[in-house]
């Protein structure tokens, strides 16, 4: 064990745990053998950690979080899964952040730099970039990809298999039962889409003109009538005024479940 560690004496790490320089660890929580922990993290009161969890430098997880526990998933037989977090994320109270499975690829993946708030939920298999924000209660089921730069509006769901695309933001309750493509305002049980995220991306620096090329590309998916083959067709060819509609294009051409509508 790393003796720069800060362990309150009433928590419970195994010592096949391996825990980095600067890393704190609060009362009643308990790390398994097996766990990786990065510099400087901080681990509050009563977090779990499970075994095969490996989590980045400069995270802070509060009281309460379930991390790396076994996935809801019938077919689980105590397989050797794991759960991959990054760097500087910020874990509010009571998140659980299940494993992987084995039909799922073995691995649930987090990024860098995301901010889930208090009660989310993230299922076995699911793959989440960086620069999120979930908001209280916004839950995944599993093998739910979701890009960068995503803003969930509190008590959203995302069905199995769902991807939601970068620069996207879904409002209060919404309920996602097909893929939410990049850039797009979601919102509704279904959801629906309502425009660009205009306010997002005029704070990542988007400019106007990009900001316009990219309402024209929703435009053609959501208001044209075509079908998706033409409506790829169509964006190709804006792609030499602004290259971020390459991101709609990938998607549309990769969407297994269809798109909201």
């Amino acid at each position: 064990m790393n003796k720069s560690v800060d362990i309150d004496p009433r928590a419970v790490v195994d010592p096949g745990a391996e825990i980095g320089e600067g890393v704190s660890i609060g009362p009643f929580s308990i790390v398994e053998a097996g766990v990786v922990i990065g510099p400087n993290t901080c681990i509050g009161p009563h977090v779990v950690i499970r075994r095969n969890t490996s989590i980045g430098a400069d995270n802070r997880i509060f009281q309460f979080s379930s991390i790396g526990e076994e996935p809801q998933y019938a077919g689980f037989r105590d397989d050797d899964t794991r759960l991959q977090i990054g760097d500087r994320n910020i874990i509010r109270e009571y998140c659980t952040l299940n494993r992987g499975t084995p039909v799922g690829g073995g691995v649930t993946r987090i990024g860098s730099d995301n901010f889930l708030m208090a009660y989310v939920h993230v299922a076995h298999d699911c793959v989440l970039g960086n620069h999120l924000v979930f908001a209280n209660c916004a839950s995944l089921a599993g093998h739910v990809e979701v890009g960068d730069h995503v803003i969930m509006g509190g008590f959203t769901l995302v069905h199995q298999f769902c991807r939601v695309g970068a620069h996207s933001i879904t409002g209060i309750g919404t309920v996602c039962l097909k893929d939410v493509p990049p850039f797009v305002v979601a919102a509704g049980n279904t959801a629906s889409p309502f425009g660009i995220n205009v306010k997002g991306l005029k704070r990542r620096n988007f400019t106007t003109e990009q900001i316009q090329a990219l309402k024209w590309a929703y435009r053609q998916i959501f208001r044209s009538g075509l079908d998706v083959r033409a409506v790829v067709s169509r964006l190709e060819e804006k792609l030499d005024e602004c290259a971020e509609i390459q991101l709609f294009i990938d998607f549309l051409n990769s969407s297994r479940r269809g798109i909201i509508r």
